[in-house]
């Protein structure tokens, strides 16, 4: 096998292991919003407002926690602030 058909072979593997974490993801930020929506239907009866940005702040410290890289925690921050707006503009079912 060339060297280039290994490293096709390759990006192929990779491909398809990201493809599969790809799927989990769906699934988990589905299961996230599921929760989500939950919590939002709760609220009014704890007499809590529905957006909470001390929570949010909280849910960012705890992603810094979590992070072993090599994604920066700015870059996670990015991408939870986009999860959290989805998830307020996320209607109720």
């Amino acid at each position: 096998m060339s060297d280039e058909s290994s490293s096709l072979a390759e990006i192929q593997e990779h491909r398809a292991k990201i493809d599969e974490i790809d799927r989990q993801i769906v699934a988990l930020l589905n299961k996230r919003a599921g929760h989500s929506l939950v919590i939002r239907g709760l609220k009014p009866g704890a007499h809590l407002g529905l957006y909470d940005p001390k929570r949010e702040e909280e849910i960012f410290a705890k992603l810094n926690g979590y992070n072993e890289g090599p994604l920066y925690n700015e870059n996670l921050r990015e991408i939870y602030a986009s999860i959290l707006k989805v998830m307020k503009e996320t209607p109720s079912v």
